[in-house]
């Protein structure tokens, strides 16, 4: 007669076939991916950053190699001035663009004096200048923009604040101790709204408080006028103005009538 199994041999059987069953659900969970589900897509790697424009770089190089080799002797190598030139630090772009397209900058001789000139460098080096001296120090006025202006009311800012410098009919005058205030006869647009705002030499500064933005082109356009209207009518007289023109042609005209009686006593 067999024997029937015991309840005690039942029993432990129970352990082997849990840790079994553990088992097999652990190697579903790190088996092969593949058998688990389709495998996630790859996230695309993230693109590098752009690399600096190579034609800003040369630029900045180009105008570092100009501001050491014509510059820096006199301003310093960072701007900040030296025995022989004023700081750079804070004088504004407009500053710097007016000495450099007047050829005012730089200086032939240390102690020559800031005359009207040539420029000494190209467009691109005067801008890459401006921008590279610009960056020495925040301040100064900004290159302005000129547009469209009245000349009515250019005409009467003119007269009123310019005119008893750089004449009325915009050709200069020699001031008290010999200093010349110059002519306006062969300055270009942005230059006359470059001097107005940073006020080179002697010539006083017209900030935006003083002199809105619609009045600095109203000025300008009559300035242009000027040299519009310079030498119509004939030969002139470097546009002295009216009546000194009116006395030189009086003394002309006397000296004329003369000679010719002085030609009418010598005829037979």
């Amino acid at each position: 007669m067999t024997a029937r199994p015991s309840h005690a041999g039942r029993a432990g059987r129970w352990p082997a076939f849990l840790l079994l069953l553990v088992l097999v659900l652990a190697g579903v969970a790190l088996g092969d991916p593949v058998a688990a589900g389709p495998a996630p897509e790859p996230v695309p790697a993230t693109p590098p950053p752009p690399r600096p424009d190579p034609a800003g770089e040369g630029a900045l190089a180009r105008a570092q190699e100009l501001y050491r080799a014509s510059c820096a002797s006199c301003h310093g190598q960072e701007g900040g001035g030296s025995q022989r030139g004023p700081s750079l630090i804070g004088v504004g772009e407009a500053s710097v663009d007016f000495q450099l397209e007047t050829g005012r900058m730089p200086l032939d001789e240390e102690e020559a004096s800031a005359e009207r000139g040539e420029p000494a460098f190209s467009e691109e080096d005067i801008d890459a200048l401006v921008e590279y001296v610009g960056s020495f120090g925040p301040g100064g006025p900004e290159v302005p923009e000129v547009g469209p202006g009245d000349l009515t009311e250019g005409r009467a800012l003119y007269l009123q604040n310019c005119a008893a410098c750089h004449s009325s009919s915009g050709t200069g005058y020699t001031q008290v101790g010999g200093r010349q205030a110059p002519s306006l006869m062969e300055t270009a647009p942005q230059q006359v709204a470059e001097a107005i705002r940073v006020g080179p030499n002697l010539m006083p500064v017209w900030p935006e408080e003083a002199l809105d933005q619609d009045q600095l082109d109203s000025v300008v356009a009559y300035v242009q006028e000027l040299q519009r209207l310079d030498g119509r009518g004939g030969a002139d007289l470097g546009r002295i103005g009216p009546v000194a023109e009116t006395v030189v042609g009086f003394a002309a005209l006397a000296l004329l009538v003369l000679v010719v009686r002085l030609l009418g006593k010598r005829a037979p």
